[in-house]
């Protein structure tokens, strides 16, 4: 197999269990798990058997309440947890005809630095928060190969500005700045090598109003301006509608429910994604 023609990402029957299954739950019956849960061997299916595209310039939301996977499919793909089982391609990586889970670790951290940006839920998984601001981004481009102490300056500067991070705070530490310069580091970090697809995670969680609207709007226009692909997982619909163009809808493990954002939420099909559209109103 192989990516989609267009797609820079293409998963494919990916599979994340914790448990070792047994003969009842490995074909993912219904009839012999509890919502995810094998009650007879005890394993629990974070993912089951998903498939997806993400495609050039695009921002595809994956939403879902807790425990329904979606963070799990992030770590998963920036190798922070290993796959159990499935296929995932990158068109930027070796003609995207080889699939990166069944890489060697050294070609996984090849991927991280120069395929992949992560923005974290909580940003202390994604900076070091004893290191500057500027610090944080050097150590990315380090990772990448950077050698040039003017050069990796330069850059992390530029991108700290890009995020509305005050210039008389470069040198400062993330751990004394407010929840949303944190994230704002963070996607500055991510950003560092340019990479073609960015992974953020429930990055407005915890986040008063006014600074979520200033991070997504950022977002917005980071996507606007360089044209980068995006995946962007939340249990918050109002955030998927600002940001996605195509929404997946995950329960269980599972996608329940794919399409258009304004499809999806103008006319929900299954029962749970009408819950959360019901939610939103």
């Amino acid at each position: 197999m192989e990516t989609n023609e267009g797609a820079v990402l293409s998963l494919q029957n990916f599979r994340k269990q914790f448990g070792s299954g047994c003969e009842k739950c490995a074909d993912l019956d219904e009839r012999h798990l509890q919502r995810n849960y094998c009650p007879n061997c005890r394993t629990t299916y974070a993912c089951a058997d998903l498939s997806l595209d993400l495609y050039g310039g695009e921002i595809l939301g994956v939403v879902g309440e807790s425990g329904s996977g979606k963070s799990t499919l992030l770590r998963c793909l920036y190798f922070d947890e290993e796959a159990s089982s499935g296929e995932a391609f990158l068109q930027g990586y070796k003609s995207g005809q080889v699939n990166i889970f069944t890489e060697t670790g050294q070609q996984k951290r090849y991927i991280r630095n120069y395929h992949l940006g992560m923005v974290y839920q909580n940003p202390y998984m994604g900076l070091r928060m004893s290191f500057s601001s500027i610090g944080n981004i050097a150590e990315k481009l380090i990772a990448a190969g950077g050698r040039s102490v003017d050069a990796m300056t330069g850059r992390a500067a530029s991108l700290l500005h890009k995020v509305d991070i005050p210039p008389y705070r470069f040198l400062e530490t993330p751990a004394t700045f407010s929840g949303g310069m944190q994230q704002r580091v963070q996607i500055a970090k991510a950003l560092s090598n340019n990479p073609p697809i960015l992974l953020l995670d429930e990055i407005t969680t915890g986040l008063d109003l006014s600074v979520q609207a200033k991070v997504l709007d950022l977002i917005k226009g980071i996507q606007r301006e360089l044209r980068i692909s995006m995946l962007v997982v939340s249990h918050d619909l109002a955030v998927i509608r600002m940001l996605a163009e195509r929404t997946i809808v995950m329960l269980d493990g599972k996608i329940v429910e794919q399409g258009l954002t304004d499809q999806v939420l103008e006319d929900p099909q299954h029962p749970y994604t009408q819950k959360l559209v019901q939610s939103l109103l």
